[in-house]
């Protein structure tokens, strides 16, 4: 048939040849390459525009708005037809403003009597059409601006465009849009992607692991005894572990990611088993289960408060910053002690107490700082919306160990005691969470986090010495990670370098990961 309507292409041949050159044409007047592209609709004899598409675009552009409406009823021959009758409110409603704008009232109103009936609107529709027109922004000013009325003109027939059906108008950027859906396809089964680079369209994606961290490339040895917990800054720009030698230091993450002590935090009694970075990145706090809660500088090292005191018993299990970096919020392992909110000077702004709070394992605020997330001993993760005070219960049947937000905040993990970690919505759509398995935990407190691009990975310790990472679509382990001597008990994966985790262990090393060797493409 003419143009090659019947023509195929591709191996499975599902391409319609002119459907496909059409695109080809598109793509290059978009692109700015009119001369190659008018070349290729000659040669081919096949238009980008058709006829009815084309003269819309001139009547729309030069104001014939009689013409606009002869057309789109060609278009639609459906009188009938909501879209239809969307396409002609938009040209009556420009068309309106337009005689407004030039102060020809009459016409307009002789617009509204004899046009109206086309739309089947109502009294309501049509007065709410006025009103939208006169106190419109574009008609603030009394003059006429033809550069205005033309760029207004060119917005009305992008919007038509939308609406009138295929084949007459193609969709803006086809082809770009095909391309780079077949290109987030590829993305999405690949299970090391974990980099913001634009991926060449030569060959079918496919990443190897040296896009996740899964080479040790540095062993810090500062701390004396086991370290309990590790956590990057939010600006990734330095690291924080704690440990049971009852100190924890600051480390600051070089230009070459390898890391340097910055401050050794000495005050503590107890040993340190958690810590909490402040939003800004100026202020961390540290404590412990049989420890009190205790605020940092950061710049200086220097100890800024003290919440309570371990005469009174106020010890501090888990804590946790809101967006201001001015308040926040620690969880006690006494339950008379229940949940506090503080400022940084040590004032109390809330507390939460009495037979419902049970001894608290672990807690955490959202990002946007609207929802605290704890972990009860009870096995019970409850969800509070500060705003709105309401609270949703989620029972797990086994004992959780930690808790951890994804990036985003739609997200968080749970470490249970019988070898699994679950992931569940904060939304609360999701009837059953996701499951993870692989490593192993029964008798020690272990830590996961959300890592990578876009918090596509979830990494965990393990309590057979070996770091565990997940990609979400899977809940079979991608990497496992062999280093330690002993237990793993917290992993930080560095917010802004998806290629850096650091692990803590009872070996009283932490580990710094980066790429690994790109000798294990992906199955």
């Amino acid at each position: 048939m003419e143009n090659g309507l019947w023509e195929v292409l591709g191996s499975k041949g599902l391409l319609k040849k002119h459907e496909f050159i059409r695109i080809l044409v598109q793509c290059l007047y978009s692109l700015g390459f009119k001369n190659s592209a008018s070349c290729l609709e000659f040669e081919s004899k096949i238009l980008y525009k058709t006829a009815d598409s084309e003269f819309l675009e001139k009547q729309v552009l030069s104001g014939n708005w009689d013409s606009c409406v002869q057309v789109l009823d060609r278009i639609f021959d459906n009188s009938m037809d909501d879209t239809r009758n969307t396409a002609l409110y938009l040209v009556f409603k420009q068309c309106l403003l337009e005689y407004l704008k030039r102060g020809d009232v009459s016409l307009a109103l002789n617009v509204l009597r004899k046009q109206a009936p086309l739309l089947r609107m109502g009294k309501e529709k049509i007065h709410r059409l006025a009103c939208d027109i006169v106190y419109s922004k574009e008609m603030e000013s009394g003059e006429v601006d033809n550069c205005l009325v033309l760029d207004l003109r060119r917005k009305l027939l992008v919007e038509l465009e939308k609406l009138i059906p295929l084949p007459i108008v193609i969709p803006e950027r086809r082809l770009e849009h095909l391309v780079e859906t077949a290109v987030m396809d590829q993305i999405d089964t690949c299970m090391y992607h974990n980099s913001w680079d634009a991926v060449s369209l030569y060959k079918d994606h496919c990443c190897g692991r040296d896009q996740i961290p899964s080479e040790t490339v540095q062993i810090l040895v500062a701390h004396k005894n086991e370290v309990w917990f590790v956590q990057f800054s939010n600006s990734g720009k330095y690291l924080a572990t704690a440990s049971s030698d009852c100190t924890a230091i600051i480390w600051k993450v070089l230009d070459d990611n390898k890391v340097e002590l910055k401050h050794t935090l000495e005050s503590h009694q107890n040993p340190v088993s958690f810590v909490s970075w402040s939003p800004d990145d100026t202020k961390l706090l540290t404590c412990g289960n049989a420890e009190v809660l205790k605020l940092w500088d950061v710049d200086t090292g220097v100890l800024r408060h003290t919440f309570g005191n371990n005469n009174t018993g106020f010890t501090v299990s888990s804590c946790a910053w809101f967006p201001d970096s001015t308040r926040l919020v620690c969880g006690s392992s006494d339950p008379e002690r229940g949940i506090v909110m503080w400022d940084t000077d040590g004032n109390e702004i809330k507390a939460w107490r009495g037979t419902r709070i049970p001894k608290v394992v672990d807690l955490a605020v959202t990002p946007d700082g609207e929802s605290m997330i704890t972990v009860f001993s009870d096995k019970e993760i409850r969800i509070l919306n500060l705003e709105t005070k309401v609270e949703r219960v989620i029972s797990e049947e086994q004992p959780i160990t930690s808790l951890s937000i994804s990036g985003d905040g739609k997200f968080f993990i749970v470490n249970l005691s019988c070898q699994e970690i679950h992931l569940w919505d904060l939304a609360g759509e999701w009837k059953q969470p996701l499951k993870f398995s692989g490593h192993r935990q029964s008798k020690y407190v272990i830590r996961s986090c959300f890592g990578g691009l876009d918090s596509s990975f979830i990494a965990s310790g393990s309590e057979d010495s070996q770091v565990y990472i997940w990609n979400l679509k899977n809940t079979k382990p991608l990497e496992v990670l062999s280093g330690h001597s002993m237990t793993v008990n917290c992993v930080s994966w560095n917010p802004k370098n998806p290629r850096m985790l650091a692990s803590a262990s009872d070996d009283q090393t932490i580990r710094i990961w980066g790429p690994g060797k790109p000798n294990k493409p992906e199955n």
